[in-house]
């Protein structure tokens, strides 16, 4: 075996040469990229919304409102980046399928892109995962795959790519970095836009909540980057452990159950999460979450998740504490998915009963709130 450029007789050794050139498949990886683009192009920016507040306040609340993707969800935006990644990286071949460790929302987005470029698509999900989340994964070509205990998604879902051969996309890993942070129209880029003609076009706050902590590391990064005084705040629903991991600055922290807000929460630190990035977090009540959302259908007439509420809560906490000091400024929120996906969950007041949850001291918090300003000790 030769193992130098000279051969030991002193001649020349031959260049060793493998082209694995495949113009077939490159065709192919071209026209999906194509597509997956194309979807950006039509659908990157979603609209702005204004939470109303008393005038006198000085303070403007916005809502991002993501559920207006095809998809429905903030996680069209992770999906599609998610997916460009992966192809571009060679990772997700024709006719193999795409496989995922989803709560819901990046199922359903990313059941849309399988479909969208032709391959087939498994969601490995925990059976408590809605029904409408479900029909919706299967609506888009999915197929759903349940497992009893959430903490078994990765590794199933790691054993099924390698059983058929195809690609375990994990955004718990590659959230953070599938996504341009630097621009490229991404959700913070277009935030500012947004808000450049209004009246505090840099936000005092900006809430995001945490699923894969993707979302909260773009807008992070962002921010630091193009040098804003604007400050990150993260709030984490019950039974998720990214607060105690962050506050306690340990990155092995667990939690033993899953989270009751569909789409946000971890039991573990999850490697997209950036600890480091973000200024401040909240842990949140889950009957807090759900009051938020139902004051939000009462504000504006629009359902929203769960997780909609655990970043409203936040929000209305902030502009609370910017009342109290006496300054005025804006601060940002978003609208992760649509509440039609959770009629029988945080709309059913028979499903809080059954969870133990009253939601009614924390409503009282919100009509309190927006009638003072003033923040219930």
């Amino acid at each position: 075996m030769e193992t130098s450029g000279h051969r030991r007789d002193g001649g020349a050794a031959a260049t060793v040469d493998v082209d694995r050139s495949d113009s077939e498949h490159r065709a192919w990886l071209k026209e999906a990229v194509r597509k997956v683009q194309a979807d950006a192009n039509r659908s990157a920016d979603t609209h702005l919304l204004r939470f109303p507040l008393p005038e006198q306040w000085g303070i403007d609340l916005y809502l991002k409102d993501e559920s207006t993707h095809p998809t429905g969800s903030l996680k069209h935006r992770l999906a599609r980046s998610l997916f460009l990644y992966g192809l571009c990286n060679g990772w997700i071949r024709r006719g193999k399928p795409v496989i995922e460790a989803s709560s819901g929302s990046t199922a359903v987005s990313e059941a849309y892109f399988a479909k969208l470029i032709g391959v087939p698509f498994i969601a490995v999900m925990p059976r408590t995962t809605s029904p409408e989340k479900c029909r919706l994964i299967e609506f888009h070509g999915g197929q759903c795959h349940f497992v009893d205990d959430s903490r078994r998604m990765y590794e199933e879902s790691a054993k099924l790519a390698a059983e058929t051969g195809g690609h375990y996309m994990d955004q718990f890993t590659y959230a953070e970095r599938a996504t341009d942070w630097r621009g490229n129209n991404n959700i913070a880029e277009s935030i500012y836009q947004q808000l450049r003609l209004e009246r505090y076009p840099e936000p005092a706050w900006i809430v995001a909540t945490a699923g894969t902590g993707g979302t909260s590391a773009t807008i992070a990064r962002y921010v630091h980057y193009m040098q804003h005084d604007t400050r990150i705040c993260v709030p984490d629903p019950e039974n998720s452990c990214f607060f105690d991991g962050w506050t306690h600055h340990d990155p092995l922290a667990t939690s033993d159950c899953g989270s009751r807000i569909e789409g946000i929460g971890r039991p573990r630190m999850e490697p997209s999460f950036l600890p480091g990035a973000i200024d401040r977090m909240m842990k949140v009540p889950d009957a807090a979450s759900i009051a938020a959302v139902r004051a939000l259908e009462r504000a504006i007439g629009r359902k929203a998740g769960g997780s909609t509420g655990t970043g409203l809560w936040s929000a209305f906490k902030l502009v609370a504490e910017m009342v109290e000091r006496g300054s005025t400024g804006s601060v940002v929120t978003l609208i992760c998915d649509p509440g039609d996906r959770y009629l029988d969950k945080y709309y059913s007041d028979s499903w809080l009963s059954g969870q133990g949850l009253d939601i009614a001291p924390y409503a009282g918090t919100i009509d309190h709130f927006l009638a003072t300003g003033n923040w219930p000790a």
